[in-house]
């Protein structure tokens, strides 16, 4: 059970690496990603709860990002940096749907990257202005997926509504990662995976590592006891030390180029490590 309490926020736009801006309609997100490097929130929300137990509504959010983009410099803002702006209470709230219309009549520039096919409801209003669409995939082995992502959509899903979406004209991208060491990371894993991307020719392709973040390694290992319990060790390495870290780094660029050759991606990725 998700506990769910609506609060009033005084800002929503926020300054951001990603972009120049970032929006965030929800604290907390429902998907609870074992990976999730937005856990850090759960220090500045006073929440002690499980993370993907908990989500703060910011019921006056688009109220509040109206007021805000009347006095703000104009620039790109990125859709949502610590959350899920589609996660399942988005359907009940449309909070993230109104936050697009205004940031679109404004002429604002959007990047938006989802684990949820509930954007399919809005794939209606981004055609009407500047957006880049991505979906973020880890793995096309269901097994996986539920294991490190369970409460969100299956990624055939994702890549279906991302297929929509290109269809309408719409700059669409897909975030491969975090890739999952020896699970999701495998040759024969990322081959699978990039001929399904082949198949959909998003027009670039973002690729990132399992990385250490505030909270992930206490979630990856009770996934891992519970289905490879074998390969804990060989996270720890990975994640912790130096020397391992970069040489996985290293081999699995190799891995990913290889890979993505065969399937004439190569032109389309971006590394993020």
């Amino acid at each position: 059970m998700v506990k769910v309490r609506e609060v009033e926020c005084k800002t929503l736009l926020t300054k951001s690496g990603l972009a120049d801006y970032a929006i965030n309609c929800y604290t907390g997100c429902e998907h609870g990603c074992r990976y999730c490097y937005a856990r850090f929130m759960m220090k500045f929300t006073g929440h002690t709860e499980e993370w993907g137990s908990f989500v703060d509504v910011k019921v006056n959010g688009p109220e509040v990002l109206l007021k805000q983009l009347k006095r703000t410099k104009p620039g790109s803002v990125f859709v949502s940096s610590v959350c899920d702006g589609w996660q399942p209470l988005e359907e009940r709230y449309h909070l993230t749907r109104r936050c697009i219309e205004t940031l679109l009549r404004y002429d604002y520039p959007i990047t938006i990257l989802t684990k949820s096919s509930l954007i399919e409801r809005d794939v209606d209003i981004l055609s009407k202005g500047k957006v880049d669409f991505g979906v973020t995939v880890t793995t096309l082995n269901e097994n996986l997926r539920k294991l490190f992502e369970q409460k969100a959509s299956p990624s055939e899903q994702r890549l279906k509504v991302l297929e929509l979406a290109k269809s309408k004209g719409i700059t669409s991208y897909i975030f491969l990662g975090p890739l999952i060491p020896f699970l999701s990371d495998t040759e024969e894993e990322l081959s699978k995976t990039m001929k399904a991307i082949a198949g959909i020719k998003p027009d670039y392709l973002y690729i990132d590592r399992l990385n250490l973040r505030w909270g992930v390694w206490d979630s990856l290992r009770d996934a891992l006891l519970s289905f490879s319990p074998e390969l804990i060790e060989k996270y720890r390495k990975i994640l912790f030390e130096s020397r391992w870290s970069d040489s996985y780094s290293k081999e699995l660029r190799k891995r990913v180029i290889k890979v993505a050759g065969r399937h004439r991606l190569n032109g389309r990725l971006r590394f993020c490590f």
